[in-house]
């Protein structure tokens, strides 16, 4: 067994933990669900639906691009996987407690099964995104409504490890103080439904007027998902949004690991 998985301590256990875990979690959301998959893009599909209706629709939509609705989901879906991972770190430690006091596996395993998790769930939402643009070059004839997939597609796959990068410093900042201090759970859930908003997902950062658009490009989210969506929109592409989103991304994880480190005993006594 241990020339399998690796020697305890080592980095082939560790991932190997990490993927068992990861595993389970999947596991047990899917299999105690009668919908199972379906819930991984319903979600984003419901809310992309309504966003697109409301805003096509009913008002005049004077933020984004056309095709609206693939504007929508190729943010709403990493979206996703940002709002229910934070939303789980707040409960990293606590759902598995005997667990994280009794095993010898770095602790901040926790934390990166929950992003791994997510992560695939992610993936596994993908097809939802193929099958509207595949569906958009197929059946519209409005050359100005028309999706196009050119050379940003190169960028889908680093703005998936820059959020995964994102995600695992957020989970060692907040899922320690959230062990400490219960309040903050309740808190987090709140900033997230203002993050929402506050995050360039129903418009672009260059939709936001004056000095907004400075503002806006200090959330991370904002370089990322503007590389999520060169894949469709060449026009997306925001150099100030990315330089200052690399920067507090570092920021972020740097604080988090220092966070963790700091924070690991008082929680472990806790528990």
């Amino acid at each position: 067994m241990t020339t399998t998985v690796g020697a305890p301590g080592t980095p082939r256990r560790y991932f190997h933990s990490l993927w068992l875990l990861s595993a389970r979690d999947l596991k047990v959301r899917y299999s105690t669900s009668a919908l199972g998959y379906l819930w991984s893009v319903l979600d984003p599909l419901v809310m992309s639906a309504i966003y697109w209706f409301v805003f096509t629709k009913v008002f005049h939509r004077s933020a984004g691009e056309m095709p609206y609705i693939i504007f929508l989901i190729s943010a709403l879906l990493p979206w996703v996987w940002f709002n229910s991972s934070v939303g789980d770190f707040t409960r990293a430690f606590k759902k598995d407690s005997r667990l994280v006091r009794s095993t010898a596996i770095p602790r901040s395993i926790w934390v990166n099964r929950i992003v791994l998790s997510k992560g695939i769930e992610f993936l596994f939402s993908l097809p939802v995104l193929v099958i509207f643009v595949a569906a958009n070059m197929l059946f519209e004839t409005d050359p100005d409504n028309l999706a196009h997939v050119g050379w940003g597609i190169l960028w889908f796959p680093v703005a998936i490890v820059w959020q995964t990068v994102l995600l695992i410093g957020l989970g060692l900042l907040v899922a320690p103080l959230c062990a400490l201090y219960t309040d903050l759970e309740r808190t987090t859930a709140l900033i997230l439904r203002a993050l929402f908003y506050a995050t360039p997902i129903i418009y672009s950062v260059r939709d936001l007027p004056g000095v907004f658009e400075t503002i806006g490009a200090f959330n991370p989210l904002a370089g990322i998902f503007s590389l999520y969506r060169m894949a469709f929109f060449p026009d997306q592409w925001d150099p100030k949004a990315i330089v200052i989103g690399l920067i507090m991304t570092a920021v972020i994880f740097v604080l988090g690991v220092w966070t963790f480190r700091t924070l690991e005993r008082p929680v472990l006594k806790e528990l």
